[in-house]
């Protein structure tokens, strides 16, 4: 038997096929860095935990030993809380894929598991009922009614590290957390042992990472996946590998290790399911236990049970108190369920006419009633849990839902929930510098909601026309968190293609901030979107790295950018387009002059033929450009500078010019960056050309 210096137990379980061996297969243990700043910089943190872990050896092993205690006299009830960490993607899964985890965990650990009587004879008699039953909390860390899910929105979920349990996490001395997100570090799941975590700075990294992929048996998940929290839960109750604390599993070093546990044979581990398994001289391994990647397993053993009890026994990372008496009612698991509260979801908060809307009850606890009213829509009322409505007329409606469980109910009414667009939107040209008031609403955008107060503004502080911006306050943002800007319906049919053009500020706070601006489009009225520009980092900041609140003090701390041309098959009526920003630690963002313009951007065009084309070189410029054409006759001619709108801004010449080539210079250097046009006039008719300016 041997031990190693320190533990943090992460399952790294891959999709698997029963009997297939895994390739490219990689395990995680005792990797202490994914506890981030907690541990980096922290060396005497490391001898603390080596400290925490011989403690609680030396807790399990006394306890282990007392032959006069009585071990199946306790059964264990933890409270649970789910943190679903999602971008708006397939990790948001639904409150009936969090309940079917919690229910395979129960099975897995009360010896409920359907197959668990058809283990290898060998192991029948060491299948043990674990005792421990997991229940979602019923109240919130202040006492508020919850049914113990919680939904954060970050980019974060993509990572699954420490940093996004620093986004939202519940006392770890009344609650398991279980953070839920699209990604778990290369995981499909990991947990730390309760040694790791026993320090008073270990609170922050306690829990369970799981990808959404892998909670219980249903929606992104399957049956094959679905025993993996049981899995982590294990760890997290210090239960190690079955062949010990290595990194990989079918590995001959793998036999001088162990896992502590008296009746699990000796093993190097399995990726497969090897049902007559046998290795480091054991006549058959442990194939079907939990605590290995076989993808077979359907069982703890009663060693393995006294170890759990031993951990929660124990006041190591505080799990003794998580199934006091005190603690339970502290958190409500064992009330019977209330209605306590009315929610519910969509599948859309923003659709076209004619579009359609399902609907989920997101209340708790107990519901068994439901009562829907949809303003607007039809069907107008509901009787079901999930119903789907239709809205054909454009507008913004309110909806109204009333449970109850045949003894009491409850009501709640969400004001202007639904926002129905045109299906034909506003035409081109749309020019927005967000002058006519101090919100969004004579505009065609609209801040989408998030769940805190910071969020895109209407700000008279700055601008780059007029008086009025929109601001987003970045300054205290959390990493990871994005906001959005998005629009209405704009009509580019009958002037296809579009450019969407924008002013923008942004300054740093460090060098490292890597904040991001994405502007996407879409061309089925928000359903899906499609990328079109992205500026981040160096890309985006505009200004000197700023420590306090960033406001722009002047044209030349603003920027100027574009999407490319918009057509083909987005040349559609109801195209939207939405800006997507997502904090890094940088400053405040600020944008202004949000204009979409079709071809020909409401200036009569000539139409061209090769020898009435008109140049301008450099495309793009700078201080200097240089208009060049042929004019196929002497007469009058006027050439100018024109905005996106086909406003005058500057006349570059005029007079009579001679029929042949023609040349004129443009003195461009007090000239703000931006794209723009210049316009040709004579009597046969104009010509434009368009160039940018750097």
């Amino acid at each position: 038997m041997r031990t190693t210096l320190f533990f943090l137990a992460t399952a790294w379980l891959l999709p698997f096929l029963s009997n297939a061996q895994n390739s490219g297969f990689m395990c995680g243990a005792n990797e202490l860095h994914r506890m981030g700043d907690i541990i980096s910089g922290h060396p005497e943190r490391l001898q603390q935990i080596e400290q925490y872990r011989s403690e609680l050896e030396h807790f399990t092993q006394a306890w282990q030993a007392d032959a006069t205690r009585d071990q199946d006299d306790n059964t264990y009830i933890i409270p649970v809380v789910f943190h679903i960490v999602h971008n708006n993607g397939a990790e948001n899964i639904s409150d009936a894929q969090v309940l079917d985890g919690l229910r395979v965990m129960n099975e897995d650990f009360n010896k409920l598991t359907p197959d668990w009587d058809q283990v290898q004879p060998e192991f029948l008699d060491r299948v043990a009922d674990m005792e421990v039953t997991f229940k979602m909390a019923q109240l919130d860390p202040d006492g508020n009614c919850t049914n113990g899910i919680t939904r954060t929105v970050s980019t974060l979920t993509y990572e699954g590290n420490q940093e996004m349990k620093d986004l939202v996490r519940w006392p770890r001395d009344r609650y398991l957390n279980i953070w839920v997100a699209s990604a778990a570090g290369g995981a499909a799941g990991y947990s730390m042992y309760p040694s790791s975590v026993a320090g008073p700075w270990g609170e922050d990294s306690d829990g369970i990472v799981v990808m959404s992929s892998y909670v219980g048996a249903i929606g992104t998940s399957d049956e094959n996946k679905s025993h993996t929290l049981s899995h982590e839960a294990g760890h997290w109750m210090n239960l190690k590998h079955c062949w010990g604390d290595s990194n990989e599993p079918g590995l001959e070093s793998n036999c001088n290790m162990d896992d502590n546990v008296s009746d699990t044979p000796n093993t190097k581990g399995w990726q497969s399911c090897n049902l007559q398994g046998a290795t480091c001289g054991s006549p058959k391994d442990n194939v079907e236990n939990f605590m290995e990647y076989s993808y077979c397993s359907k069982m703890f053993t009663t060693g393995q049970k006294n170890r759990v009890h031993a951990a929660l026994n124990s006041g190591t990372a505080s799990r003794n108190n998580l199934w006091s008496a005190s603690n339970l009612a502290l958190t409500g698991v064992n009330n019977e369920p209330e209605i306590c509260a009315v929610a519910f979801t969509s599948t859309m908060r923003t659709i076209c006419a004619g579009g359609s809307v399902t609907f989920t009850d997101a209340s708790y606890n107990g519901v068994t009633e439901w009562n829907w009213n949809f303003n607007g829509g039809s069907p107008s009322t509901a009787n079901t849990a999930n119903p789907t409505v239709t809205y054909d007329t454009p507008g913004v409606y309110d909806v109204s839902l009333t449970v109850g469980n045949g003894i009491d109910d409850l009501g709640a009414v969400e004001q202007q929930y639904i926002t129905v667009l045109p299906m034909t939107g506003d035409a081109l040209p749309i020019a927005e510098s967000f002058e006519e008031g101090t919100t969004f609403t004579p505009t065609i955008w609209t801040a989408a909601e998030v769940a805190s107060g910071t969020n895109f503004e209407v700000s008279s502080t700055t601008a780059f026309t007029g008086s009025n911006s929109v601001k987003l306050s970045n300054s205290s943002s959390t990493n990871g968190r994005t906001f959005e800007l998005v629009s209405s319906t704009v009509d580019i049919t009958g002037d296809p293609p579009a450019v969407l053009s924008f002013r923008y500020a942004f300054a740093k706070r460090l060098n490292s901030n890597e904040d991001a601006l994405r502007v996407f489009a879409s061309r089925d009225c928000g359903a899906t979107w499609s990328l079109r520009r992205a500026l981040v980092g160096d890309d985006l900041a505009t200004a000197p790295n700023t420590g306090g609140s960033f406001v722009p003090n002047g044209p030349g701390q603003w920027g100027y950018n574009e999407t490319s041309p918009i057509g083909g098959l987005y040349e559609v009526s109801n195209l939207r387009f939405k800006f997507v920003f997502e904090s890094n630690g940088g400053n405040n963002l600020w944008l202004d002059d949000i204009n979409v313009n079709g071809a020909s951007v409401g200036i009569s065009e000539l139409g061209s033929t090769a020898g009435q084309a008109l140049y301008v070189v450099p495309n793009p410029a700078k201080d200097r450009a240089e208009v060049s054409t042929f004019l196929a006759e002497a007469g009058r001619v006027k050439v100018e500078l024109v905005d996106l709108l086909g406003r005058p801004l500057k006349v570059i010449a005029e007079g009579v010019a001679p029929a042949g080539e023609a040349r004129w210079t443009m003195d461009l250097g007090e000239l703000p960056a931006g794209m723009y046009f210049v316009r040709v006039q004579q009597a046969a008719g104009n010509r434009v050309a368009k160039f940018t300016k750097e």
